[in-house]
């Protein structure tokens, strides 16, 4: 391995090796393996947070565990941390705060390297997809845990349809592409609400009827709120340090992510440089986090998901000019309709709605608002369909959102700029 890849894969592993830190000094004879216990067998369907299910503590060691293990895996793959694979690694982690556990994910990636051996590809071809598609981590643990089988056949059947689930994804996510022309940035999300709604709706035609109220933690979300903000600062300071050579190139490629419609596939550590990438991932997640206290929400797990989320994708097409748009969509569209603007779901379908970034980055911000604007109806409205086995339910909204819009706004005349 050379020096280059090896500081790469280092970087990547502190922020999960800080979060397991921290989870196991503030669990320190709290209770923590209780915790953890709680995590690893709870259904995980949406949304279930898991600071209200295990514990703060808890939660912060199943995120730093699983990033240090999605870490691990791309460096025994040997692969560069290029913007798709930064956008993996900081979802996984995120949400590994709702959803996705060290128990659950295995099977799915399983599937994924399944479909890889029999097709007589390497595994590093579907890396990618192997972690994105951890979005139907839920699948196995509502199956194994939600008490509808005897306890040997539900584990069997969680484990079982997980791996079926990760063995479809990477035909699967290729085709869906076609369906929203790389307009909804979550196109594994998109292909996992398809998946999970097809096994769900068979699993119900066998008498499955499996519900979980949701589970959000409401308490006091100081610390939180504080450690998220003091990691995005960093972010920032470490994107500008790194560029501190050459302040006119660092503009310069801060200038090209802005001009970028961020429809993929749009790698910001390629258009940019990887500098002006993390400069624009800490300042996409101030912008989330800005959101979140301005409506007067709660940083709990699904909220932090969320964010990091953002972080995240802000290598892999997102930035202020095409996703605060659609930021202000949904926030329009919560004032006139029947959700509550500053509760958790709806803060959730604006930070994750800007899965719809590349509307406003190709059609402008009027177009982006009116994305976000019936995004909120139809993410609380497709849910139902997969049974909340699909973490990633927004990007499965999005799918239908720009599939119904772009081709209107373009039979109107408006042409994409990167057509």
């Amino acid at each position: 391995m050379n020096e280059s890849r090896r500081r790469q894969y280092l970087l990547a592993a502190l922020f999960p090796l800080t979060l397991a830190g921290m989870g196991i000094a503030m669990g320190a004879g709290r209770g923590i393996l209780a915790g953890m216990a709680r995590i690893l067998l709870c259904p995980s369907v949406l949304l279930h947070d898991y600071v209200a299910v295990g514990g703060m503590p808890a939660a912060f060691l199943n995120a730093g565990g699983l990033g240090l293990l999605s870490v691990a895996l791309l460096a025994f793959l040997r692969i560069d941390l290029s913007g798709p694979f930064i956008a993996a690694l900081l979802t996984v982690i995120g949400f590994a705060f709702f959803g996705k556990n060290l128990l659950n994910v295995w099977p799915v990636a399983f599937g994924v390297w399944l479909f890889a051996r029999v097709n007589g590809a390497p595994f590093k071809k579907y890396a990618l997809i192997a972690l994105f598609g951890t979005t139907l981590s839920p699948l196995v643990s509502a199956l194994a845990f939600g008490g509808w089988l005897a306890p040997l056949p539900a584990l069997a059947a969680g484990l079982g349809f997980g791996v079926v689930a990760g063995f479809v994804l990477p035909p699967l996510a290729s085709h869906m592409l076609r369906f929203h022309d790389g307009y909804n940035i979550y196109n594994v999300g998109f292909t996992g609400g398809i998946v999970g709604s097809f096994l769900i709706a068979l699993l119900r035609g066998f008498g499955y009827d499996f519900a979980a109220p949701p589970l959000i933690e409401t308490g006091d979300d100081a610390f939180m709120r504080l450690f998220i903000l003091a990691c995005l600062a960093l972010a920032v300071a470490s994107g500008l340090f790194a560029g501190r050579r050459d302040w006119g190139a660092l503009i310069r490629d801060s200038r090209k992510i802005y001009a970028s419609t961020g429809r993929l596939v749009s790698d910001f550590t390629a258009i940019g440089s990887v500098p002006a990438a993390l400069v624009n991932m800490g300042v996409m997640g101030l912008i989330a986090s800005a959101y979140v206290i301005l409506l007067g929400g709660t940083f709990n797990g699904p909220v932090v998901g969320a964010i990091l989320t953002v972080t995240g994708f802000a290598a892999f097409g997102k930035h202020p000019r095409n996703a605060v748009p659609v930021l202000v969509g949904v926030y329009i569209a919560s004032l006139f309709k029947i959700w509550e603007t500053g509760t958790t779901p709806v803060i959730l379908a604006a930070l994750f709605g800007t899965t719809l970034a590349p509307i406003a980055g190709s059609f402008g911000p009027v177009a982006g608002i009116l994305a976000g604007f019936f995004h909120l109806s139809i993410v609380h409205n497709v849910g139902v369909l997969h049974g909340g086995v699909n973490l990633y339910n927004n990007g499965f909204a999005g799918g239908f959102v720009a599939s119904f819009l772009v081709p209107v706004i373009s039979a109107f005349g408006k042409k994409d700029t990167d057509a």
